[in-house]
């Protein structure tokens, strides 16, 4: 499909502006992992009330991702978005604010509000502007930002709130946010599934989306394969973010200064290496396997096990540091070809909802539990580690759901492409 200098130029901006308020979002989202241990001496919480902090954001975010995938493929998604993002931002001034628990509860859930729409509606925007050889890259790219904001979420906590104090942290990484939403205005709606055919045409625009087109999902092997293995790597994940800046300062002696400090340039360079290597790979392979999403998915995941088994049982920094960067960079191979699938596989008329009901799915059975389990299992052992090791079991049951995907995933497309 050949495509006009204006037009590239256009998606390129388009990914520019929506990898920068995707940075933003995880900055604004991984901040409270940051300072959580000062949150909890102020506020006298155990870890048990902690790990549920993490489930405030995520409930909301889960539940309210299905009525914006709804609302996405029905009406203009750039205005949905531009309204998400200026929600979240002031849900994180707001965190700053709060005076009990019960406020930082109610704060982390309208930051989840806001972000479910914004994670519902940019990647089909993506799948709009770019072809779908080009997808694995593209989104590789976009969600880039996932382990670059994480880091900086832990750099600027580590950073801000020795000196300023946590409340402070929370102002000055939402207030960019705002203008963020404000330059979302510039954004064109693309034609849904512009770039879905080789000859240009677009088959698809604001359409009813029928029941038949959901249950239709139940029996997409490659999107039910796709969207568990997510989410148990999202269990791993979420677990694994929320915990690790006080894991390092509790269990490995570090500071919480130089575990956020540690933990941020690490994420950046993992997540960068990971993410990018992942999504070139996938492309690349896709040429000789039509599984090849699947296959660089569920590899990543396999390797990561072992290298975060030995960087949480590991005491020397020689030792855990490495296997934590290695495991990082496994985790993230999948990000982009895991996206990429989702688009591939599903109707452009409904994957808005498509996206909405695997946020929906990765979430409650994921990361809403596991930070909050892992809190559980370290306040009834007295062992920080054994709650941490439950991640590692995640992986294994990642990797094996997305290796056993790659059968179906050639037969999904095809069905998908030849649906009118």
């Amino acid at each position: 499909m050949s495509e006009k200098p204006g037009i590239r130029l256009g998606a390129a901006a388009a990914l520019a502006l929506l990898f920068g308020m995707n940075l933003l979002d995880y900055i604004d989202r991984n901040i409270l992992a940051a300072v959580l241990p000062r949150i909890q001496t102020e506020m006298h919480l155990s870890d048990t009330q902690a790990g549920w902090l993490a489930p405030a954001f995520l409930v909301a975010y889960t539940v309210f991702a299905p009525i914006m995938g709804w609302a996405g493929d029905r009406y203009t998604r750039t205005r949905l978005l531009v309204l998400g993002v200026g929600l979240w931002s002031l849900a994180t001034v707001g965190s700053g604010f709060a005076d009990t628990y019960g406020h930082l509860v109610l704060a982390r859930s309208l930051l989840g509000i806001g972000e479910a729409t914004y994670g519902t509606l940019a990647p089909t925007i993506l799948a709009d502007l770019y072809p779908r050889s080009s997808r694995g890259k593209v989104l590789s790219f976009f969600y880039l930002a996932i382990p670059v904001g994480s880091a900086l979420g832990y750099v600027f906590g580590g950073l801000i709130e020795p000196v300023y104090g946590w409340r402070a942290a929370f102002w000055l990484v939402g207030g960019p946010g705002l203008l963020a939403a404000l330059s979302g205005l510039l954004l064109d709606e693309p034609a849904r599934g512009a770039m879905d055919h080789e000859d240009g045409a677009v088959s698809h625009s604001l359409a009813h989306v029928s029941v038949r087109d959901y249950r239709h999902l139940i029996h997409n092997r490659s999107y039910v394969h796709n969207t568990l293995g997510m989410a148990l790597m999202t269990f791993a994940l979420g677990g694994l973010a929320f915990w690790m800046p006080t894991y390092f300062h509790r269990v490995k002696g570090l500071t919480l200064q130089e575990a956020n400090v540690w933990i941020g340039p690490l994420t950046v360079a993992a997540g960068f290496l990971g993410t990018i290597t992942g999504g070139w790979l996938a492309d690349r392979l896709l040429r000789r396997t039509a599984g090849a999403y699947f296959l660089v998915s569920g590899s990543g995941m396999f390797f990561a096990a072992p290298f975060a088994l030995i960087a949480l049982l590991a005491e020397s920094p020689a030792v855990y540091l490495p296997a934590t960067f290695i495991a990082e960079c496994c985790l993230f191979l999948n990000t982009g070809p895991c996206n990429a699938i989702l688009v591939n596989v599903v109707n452009p008329a409904m994957r808005s909802s498509a996206f909405a009901i695997n946020i929906f799915l990765i979430h409650v059975l994921g990361d809403i539990w596991s930070p909050n389990a892992i809190g559980a299992v370290s306040d009834a052992t007295g062992n920080l580690t054994a709650g941490m090791l439950i991640t590692v079991l995640a992986m294994v049951g990642s990797s094996l759901l997305l290796l056993t995907g790659i059968r179906h995933l050639e037969r999904d497309q095809q069905a998908t492409l030849a649906r009118p």
